[in-house]
């Protein structure tokens, strides 16, 4: 399993032009599900996330959690995220999971983030086409592979 982790200052989701969630400070998160990910890949994503560092403490250094900071969620289904890019210029997405594994596992992440954070965690809309606004906040942009754990 795979994320895209970016400290934002707001991001949001629309569907067909219309709004359909937003967070204000905190993390935009693109959750990408691959072949083979467990429960066990979206427990320790989820508690990775929540705990990650990126937020700046009152001397400005990257020492604060989403929860030290009071800050959001938003996680949006990717898939493209497992793209294999090895031949040719047209990824292959191969080896991203299919709905009956990827859904499951998408919405336990966000629902374990949810638990840690104390908060409802934004979503998009599994599956839809989504266009996605954010404003990075620093840039800060972290990419986590649970199969790199080790």
């Amino acid at each position: 399993m795979r994320l895209v982790i970016q400290r934002v200052s707001r991001a949001s989701v629309s569907i067909d032009g219309k709004l359909y969630s937003e967070i204000g400070r905190g993390l935009m998160v693109l959750v990408g599900v691959a072949e083979g990910d467990t429960e066990d890949d979206v427990r320790w994503l989820a508690a990775k996330t929540a705990a990650m560092r990126i937020f700046p403490d009152e001397n400005g250094v990257m020492n604060r959690s989403v929860i030290d900071a009071g800050g959001q969620i938003l996680a949006i289904s990717q898939f493209t995220l497992n793209a294999s890019t090895r031949k040719g210029n047209r990824p292959s997405y191969i080896h991203a999971a299919g709905h009956e594994l990827a859904i499951p596992l998408y919405e336990l992440f966000c629902t374990l983030a949810s638990e840690a954070i104390g908060q409802p965690v934004a979503t998009g809309v599994f599956g839809a086409d989504m266009q996605v606004e954010l404003i990075n906040d620093g840039p800060v942009t972290i990419v986590i592979d649970s199969k790199l754990r080790e």
